[in-house]
């Protein structure tokens, strides 16, 4: 086969010999451009295999530039962008003569004159290089080649790209053609934006527009003459002459970008003469103090949450230039961070304080943890690379991890710089009380504020949707839910407060469970169920879950949003399981949302570097609850506010009642103070909050700093004094709305709160509230 093919090529050139003419050089001169004609033909086509891949007109019309995308909230506020190489596109318009004569006087002064390949500048520079003055003469639209299609990449590797002179030959070749053909597809003026939008200006910085804000913190439109200078004087070497590491040999670049100004009159001389003693002024506090360019919960969120999407649709976040819409509103947003840095900050301090010089890791009997900081630093990555570096060496690894190094660390005061080991890096993050907030306006599904911890540079895992915890009381509604819709009870429906023991067989095995109250105490009262919930009494919660069964209290907790798996034990009414704050404030909207459940919405439309709607996500509402269910749950809920002893009374400190407004909610505390809840209940919206440290064996061991009145909930009532601070929101105090039906379950009942137990004497609104060692929730 490849002799016929040889055949066949000798017999065509035999053929065209015939036909030229006798003289020898001539003739030669012809074979030679005919040979130049058809490798560079067969370049282009990839001829069998042998040179590997070029674009074509298809791929110049939609050029690969990685473009970032934008994130925006829900009041079009830039909040977030997405990028591999930090890039935002500019238009034609958009770019000033200075910066255009400065590229093309310094780069490509006959850009305007050819067609993509400058010849007199390829001979020029082939005599000059042949005389010992190696110069360029690649042009504008050959550099934009060669970084649009990276044309000596992988993707361009053919079988005689591995020889090293023909391999250069050959993508020199390329560089040649897909010029020309950007020449035939693209106007001057589009090649010029094109290019000025992909060149790199080191530090992650591609195209001009991301370089006019990183260098100089401007819009391309109001670069000077002297700053266009320096941004072109950057594209011969970005580190060379980066005006920040090194501004003495930027400077002097710049000077000669503009003398070629000069040269090409396109700058007066005497503006250039004076120009030559300025120094390089930069502005470098945009990135700093610009939000957009840092990485954030919501941002990271947002990421995960279209992840499957963009999968399954070819979309790339990170390059495709998509402007995507979120539910967030920037203003929430910001009382919300707000709010937990506020609140955070001082509990922070109580912490300290109240540990002072003794360490807080402790156990179920509050106990010190013996041999804790080594058992955690052992699970550190680092430890198991010191173990494989010294071989096992315990005094080499303990040397290493105790060595002390310069490090910047967070404190609420601002980043701190000190020396610290591995060990003590350790030692101070554990002790860092961590939070998470979340607020969806149920009546639309819609995500107003996420906050997934304290500070996203410093601890990025996301204790909105990653972290799980035992949520405490907060999980009790789900019992009376139970009780309201399954067994057709009332608010109004007693049971006693008294000691209780309930006996059950789990995995086979008998066992028996004696919950006692947050105050040791019982009252002997017969509690309504509104009054129950809303003072968090654990034994009436208890029994009442017996009577309903917990394998339908764990039904009733999926059906409302509840992802996580549940162990169906008698505790599961006291938060004995681990759920997400995201999912229980997803539980709650329900109640708002009058039975209706939905997918909460973080993102609500996604459009293309076109500003072409790609995506529109709606919420997908079903009814879970019926609409009377879902108001009685509301209504209960209101108990912790106005039923005697109700655990979310301390939101009286904060100006949030103003106009007769009201607030439900429910306090969650888990064993040992490790897990601190508040879920939130307005007409408009839920929000929740959990505080607690990364490790659970790490927390106050007392009531009166650690539990979710004392934690989660201020930090709702500092939120909400925002909130209603702001009438731009449109969200203002008021009464829950009145039921669209007619409630047919009894729930107003006056006069039902005894006021004092006479058989002990104890006034049961007024105790003092402590925590049993073997409960699973304190009830607060």
């Amino acid at each position: 086969m490849f002799n016929k093919i040889i055949s066949s090529i000798k017999n065509f050139f035999k053929k065209i010999n015939s036909f030229l003419p006798k003289n020898k050089f001539v003739k030669g001169f012809i074979y030679l451009i005919t040979i130049i004609i058809v490798f560079f033909i067969a370049v282009d086509f990839n001829l069998f295999w042998l040179f590997g891949y070029s674009p074509g007109f298809k791929d110049l019309k939609n050029p690969p530039l990685a473009t970032a995308s934008e994130l925006y909230s829900a009041d079009s506020v830039l909040i977030g962008r997405y990028y591999t190489e930090n890039r935002t596109p500019v238009q034609f318009k958009d770019l000033p003569d200075n910066l255009k004569y400065a590229l093309i006087d310094t780069e490509d002064a006959r850009f305007y004159k050819h067609s993509g390949i400058d010849l007199r500048s390829l001979f020029s520079s082939i005599f000059s290089t042949l005389s010992g003055d190696r110069r360029g003469a690649s042009t504008i639209t050959q550099q934009l080649s060669k970084n649009l299609y990276q044309t000596r990449r992988q993707k361009s590797f053919g079988l005689l790209t591995h020889i090293p002179v023909i391999k250069t030959l050959i993508y020199k070749t390329k560089e040649w053609i897909t010029a020309v053909k950007l020449e035939m597809v693209y106007s001057k003026d589009e090649i010029l934006t094109l290019y000025l939008n992909t060149v790199p200006f080191g530090n992650n910085s591609f195209g001009i527009k991301v370089a006019a804000n990183k260098y100089f913190n401007k819009q391309v439109n109001q670069l000077t003459p002297e700053e266009s200078a320096v941004l072109v004087g950057m594209l011969k070497a970005t580190s060379t002459y980066n005006p920040i590491t090194n501004p003495v040999k930027s400077r002097e670049r710049r000077n000669i970008v503009l003398s070629q100004m000069v040269k090409y009159n396109h700058l007066p001389r005497p503006e250039y003469e004076k120009l030559l003693l300025t120094p390089i002024v930069l502005d470098l506090s945009y990135k700093e103090d610009n939000q957009q360019e840092k990485d954030s919960y919501v941002r990271n969120a947002v990421a995960n949450w279209i992840k499957d999407w963009a999968k399954e649709n070819d979309y790339d976040i990170y390059a495709d230039g998509l402007k995507i819409y979120t539910t967030i509103d920037s203003r929430m947003q910001k009382y919300a961070e707000e709010a937990v840095e506020d609140r955070m900050a001082a509990l922070q301090r109580r912490f300290y304080g109240y540990w002072q010089n003794r360490n807080p890791w402790t156990d179920e009997n509050g106990d010190e943890i013996p041999n804790y900081m080594e058992t955690m630093v052992e699970r550190l990555p680092v430890y198991k690379q010191l173990t494989k570096k010294y071989k096992g060496n315990i005094d080499s690894i303990d040397n290493a991890l105790n060595q002390k190094k310069r490090m910047t660390v967070f404190t609420w005061k601002g980043e701190k710089d000190t020396t610290f080991s591995t060990v003590d890096s350790m030692r101070y993050y554990s002790q860092i009380l961590q939070t998470g907030l979340i607020t969806i306006e149920p009546s639309t599904s819609r995500i107003r504020a996420w906050v997934g911890g304290i500070n996203y540079d410093y601890f990025k895992f996301d204790h909105v949707i990653q972290s799980k915890r035992q949520a405490g009381s907060t999980f009790k509604p789900f019992v009376y839910l139970t009780a309201i819709d399954y067994k057709k009870m009332s608010p109004c429906d007693k049971i006693k407060d008294q000691p209780v023991t309930i006996n059950y067989v789990e995995n086979g095995e008998k066992k028996s469970w004696s919950p006692k109250n947050a105050d040791w105490h019982f009252t002997g009262y017969d509690m309504t169920l509104r009054w129950a919930l809303g003072k968090s009494c654990n034994s009436v919660t208890a029994q009442l879950t017996q009577i309903v069964g917990w394998d339908n209290v764990v039904k009733y907790a999926h059906t409302c949003g509840i992802e996580s798996p549940l162990k169906s034990v008698p505790s599961v009414g006291l938060g004995s399981n681990d759920v997400s704050l995201f999912e229980m404030a997803t539980a709650y909207s329900v109640f708002l949302n009058k039975g209706m459940y939905a997918k909460p919405l973080l993102v609500t439309r996604i459009y293309d570097k076109d500003g072409k709607l790609i995506k529109e996500f709606k919420p997908e509402p079903k009814r879970v609850l019926s609409e009377e269910t879902a108001w009685l749950m509301v209504y209960m809920l209101q108990g912790g506010m106005q039923e005697p002893g109700g655990t979310s009374q301390a939101l009286w400190e904060y100006d949030l009642f103003k106009k007769g407004n009201e607030i439900g909610g429910k306090t969650g505390t888990t064993s040992n103070y490790s897990d601190g809840w508040y879920m939130g209940v307005t007409k408009d919206l839920i929000t929740g909050t959990w505080v607690g440290c990364e490790d659970r064996n790490i927390h106050f061991m007392s009531g009166e700093y650690g539990e979710g009145s004392k934690t989660a909930l201020p930090i709702f009532g500092k939120y909400m004094e925002k909130i209603y601070s702001d009438p731009t929101l449109g969200i203002t105090m008021g009464k829950f709305p009145k039921p669209d039906i007619k409630i047919q379950t009894k729930y107003y009942c006056p006069n039902s709160v005894p006021r004092r137990d006479t058989t002990s004497g104890i006034d049961s609104v007024n105790v003092e509230e402590e925590t049993l060692p073997d409960s699973i929730d304190t009830g607060f």
